[in-house]
């Protein structure tokens, strides 16, 4: 399966702070916030959802197709990815403006305040998502994640226009769109994907209730943290699969586009839904610990033992395959 991933593709300034975000905060003074929080780390990664979730499928053996704007800055970026299995034939690049930028910082509670500043992805909307396909080979799949809304809309058109399947993966960019682009993303995608949270937004969005929206897609897969995730079809029972937990979680940042990879790729692989949330869950959690977005490196044995860890050998004996070439 060839998987076009379309998005954001960024460089994250990820902080540390040693404290609670929550102690910081007057309850009384939220409409006027003034602070200045000293933090004890610094770190710049390379970033961006759809990098991201390009980089975690090429860590899994596939070539995706990365399709996207960045600026004159990306080339470093560019020999990572292709080092990790990543097409970046996609990826437009800038005359004027930056790779976008994604400052975060993240307390002892794991609670994360962060800022996106757009820069080369305000050009993502000039992509001709179906020239780019004609000319690299198609996709059997475009997965359509946060990325400057005209481009996400236009994206989704072209896909429907081509007759190509979809993924809506709206997340971040949700609290940006209005009504009109909500529901523009919601034309029949074969998976939709959102965590708890935005998938109250997205109702709110759209102005249509939960059965309308899943009226609306294939599948709809909800991430719920170490809660694990929750995959929901019309007229067919829901189905939990519970998270493969973290040794030792360091930074959530990341762990979402993780989970979208590696289900993304048991799906390419053949598997089934249950399976492909289970390594989603999996890549998520080694992502967990790690400090950065493409900082981890998969070995097929070690999430072949998480798996049989969360989940026993027999529910995972159609992986073991897949992911013993990965080691």
């Amino acid at each position: 399966m060839r998987i076009a991933v379309t998005g954001s593709i960024a460089n994250d300034h990820l902080m540390s702070y040693p404290n609670r975000f929550a102690d910081q905060l007057i309850a009384e003074r939220l409409d006027r916030i003034s602070l200045s929080l000293l933090t004890d780390e610094l770190e710049i990664r390379y970033g961006g959802v759809a990098a991201n979730i390009a980089f975690g499928l090429g860590s899994l053996g596939l070539t995706p197709l990365l399709v996207g704007a960045a600026g004159a800055d990306f080339a470093a970026q560019e020999v990572w990815l292709k080092e990790h299995g990543v097409d970046t034939a996609g990826v437009r690049i800038s005359d004027t403006l930056h790779t976008a930028r994604f400052v975060c910082a993240t307390d002892t509670a794991q609670n994360q305040i962060g800022f996106f500043y757009a820069g080369a992805m305000a050009e993502a909307r000039h992509i001709d998502l179906a020239d780019l396909l004609e000319r690299t080979g198609g996709a059997d799949l475009v997965v359509v994640s946060p990325d400057d809304p005209e481009a996400m809309v236009r994206h989704v058109r072209e896909c429907v226009r081509l007759g190509v399947p979809f993924v809506a993966d709206p997340s971040q960019q949700l609290a940006r769109l209005d009504r009109a682009q909500a529901r523009a993303l919601l034309d029949n995608p074969r998976y939709l994907f959102t965590n708890e949270y935005e998938a109250l937004l997205i109702q709110e969005r759209t102005g249509w209730t939960e059965q309308q929206v899943l009226g609306r897609v294939g599948t709809w897969v909800t991430t719920q943290g170490a809660g694990g995730s929750r995959l929901a079809r019309v007229g067919r029972t829901t189905t939990l699969v519970p998270a493969v937990p973290a040794r030792d979680a360091v930074d959530p940042t990341g762990a979402g586009d993780a989970y979208r990879a590696g289900f993304l790729a048991a799906l390419a692989w053949g598997l089934d839904h249950e399976e492909a949330a289970r390594l989603g869950s999996a890549v998520a959690s080694v992502v967990l610990e790690c400090r950065g977005t493409q900082t981890y490196a998969l070995d097929g044995d070690d999430v072949i033992d998480r798996l049989a860890g969360a989940y026993g050998a027999g529910a995972i004996k159609r992986l073991i395959p897949w992911l013993g070439a990965r080691s």
